[in-house]
């Protein structure tokens, strides 16, 4: 019998319990470590899957070409031919790589002349700074003001609280900013009511046919690791934050890379786009928040760096507007800011508590904020008063993951004991899942934008249907993470569900789909 990849008669034979094929023992392997699945029916396959067969010892035939001197001299020429291919290829492999090295190290030597340049001059301007603070005595810092909108809860916080300096001084949100909230919570509110789910959505049915289609190598194989991921609402561009300090951002039909994003000095935790002006929002572990520009050329330039945290950013969120956005930090503290201009506006804390924030996210009307926090515990902010409207227990460890639906009725959170379920009505926690062990946290919980599927992301991928409070939630497809890091960090549903973008802790962005649906990758 033949191998039913190869069509040959193998040298190991194994045969698969499951469909009874005949395979060759490598190929197989080598088949099942990359798509987990048998090559002929497509059923999940693993390697505890296959019995190896016992046979005699298999003779080859000698092929047609080898039975005469005339074939065998053909088969020799052939070979030799291709022995000089390779040859040739690579000198011109080793050609061009002598001069790739050649230009690094020309680059090399002149970053390291401007890097003493550099240090020459820094050092220059420090001895005339001490010279003058010498010559000139220092003037008294001048008093923060008293009516600054630092808000602990709705109250002014303590001066030692604000930080050195008129940096920490805030405007607080403006009449006009909180009649433009306002305004459009009235107006997507009206929207929601009237709002029927799109016939473009993905059925349950094509979700549960959903397999991987591609996976990009995005970020650096020295600091692997996709932390975040958001997609443009209307574009199939996706950003992804990086351990290796990167955002990239990605152009998920051509499946190239339009523009890499360097600036932070450690891991982006968070990234999101703003669909206006080709806007994205980093969050990072270097407590800063950079505001980067889309250019006409593809790249994209760094607006503002914010620095009001003082501990990591964990999370980003934007208002429904896209003109305000939100940041959570380990510093216990959130900070609203205007877009434009990158001003924080106003930066809130409890007082009540001592834990930083893990994670954060805006309520589709946008007059409500949902924070986690490190000790599991879910606040809810009324924006406006910046008050803390409500309090959700019950997680156990930090939550790492917060998402509302559309429908505007339901809220899902992970952390490391699973996902909890809570009904913004009632105010209470209506469902909870436990997908995987104690040991293995839920990194990520999103709803897809009509509210119908839940997404969750930990040691593997889980696809829940969305239903109500009193009927079952069940799960429909279940993902095996591609990595073999064992441990999915984000995942966030494309347009209409028709594709899902998954990052984990390689350096791989790994995209589930149908196969061959090329209306799926159509902005």
């Amino acid at each position: 019998m033949n191998c039913s990849i190869s069509g040959e008669v193998p040298e190991e034979p194994v045969v698969s319990k499951k469909s009874g094929l005949l395979f060759e023992k490598r190929l197989i392997e080598r088949h099942i470590s990359e798509y987990g699945k048998c090559p002929i029916t497509g059923e999940p396959l693993t390697a505890d899957d296959i019995v190896p067969v016992r046979t005699g010892k298999i003779v080859r035939p000698r092929p047609a070409q080898a039975a005469s001197i005339p074939g065998m001299l053909g088969m020799f020429q052939l070979e030799w031919d291709s022995l000089m291919l390779a040859n040739f290829a690579m000198e011109q492999q080793l050609h061009t790589a002598r001069q790739e090295l050649s230009h690094a190290l020309y680059q090399h030597d002149a970053a390291c002349r401007v890097i003493a340049r550099l240090k020459k001059e820094r050092d220059e301007a420090r001895s005339l700074l001490a010279l003058a603070e010498r010559q000139i005595p220092m003037s008294a810092p001048s008093t923060v003001a008293a009516n600054a909108s630092v808000h602990s809860n709705g109250k002014p916080a303590a001066d030692d609280q604000l930080g050195p300096g008129v940096r920490n001084v805030r405007p607080g949100i403006s009449p006009n900013i909180l009649d433009d909230m306002t305004e459009c919570n009235s107006v997507l509110s009206q929207q929601r009511k009237r709002r029927q789910i799109s016939p473009m959505l993905a059925p349950v049915d094509a979700l549960e046919r959903y397999t991987q289609i591609s996976s990009h190598p995005l970020h650096k194989t020295s600091k692997p690791g996709i932390l975040s991921i958001d997609i443009h609402s209307n574009k199939n561009i996706i950003a992804t934050g990086g351990v290796d300090t990167n955002a990239v951002i990605f152009d998920q039909p051509s499946g190239q890379i339009i523009s890499t994003l360097s600036g932070h000095s450690k891991k982006v935790n968070s990234v999101k786009i703003v669909p206006r002006d080709d806007l994205l929002i980093t969050g990072s572990a270097d407590k800063t928040v950079r505001i980067w520009q889309g250019s006409d050329d593809g790249n994209y330039n760094c607006n503002h760096v914010l620095k009001d945290h003082t501990a990591e950013v964990q999370a980003v969120t934007v208002h429904a507007t896209n003109n305000y956005f939100v940041t959570a930090s380990l510093d216990g503290t959130w900070c609203f800011y205007d877009l434009s201009s990158g001003l924080c506006l106003t930066q809130v804390e409890d007082p009540s508590a001592s834990e930083g924030y893990t994670s954060l996210a805006f309520h589709p009307d946008g007059l409500i904020l949902g924070t986690g926090t490190t000790g599991g515990l879910v606040k809810i902010w009324d924006v406006k008063s910046q008050t803390n409207v409500a309090k959700f227990e019950g997680h156990v460890g930090a939550v790492t993951s917060i998402s509302f639906s559309e429908n505007g009725y339901f809220l899902a959170t992970a952390a490391s004991d699973g996902i909890k379920l809570w009904d913004l009505r009632k105010l209470k926690n209506f469902r909870t899942f436990t997908p995987y062990g104690p040991d293995t946290p839920t990194n990520c919980v999103e709803f897809d934008y009509s509210g119908s599927y839940l997404a969750a992301a930990g040691s593997d991928i889980r696809v829940i249907q969305a239903t109500s409070v009193k009927l079952d939630w069940n799960t429909i497809k279940t993902f095996p993470d591609m990595s073999g890091t064992g441990k999915a960090t984000s995942v966030k549903f494309g347009p209409d569900a028709k594709y899902i973008a998954v990052g984990s802790m390689d350096r791989n962005l790994r995209i589930f789909g149908l196969p061959g649906d090329d209306s799926a990758m159509e902005p």
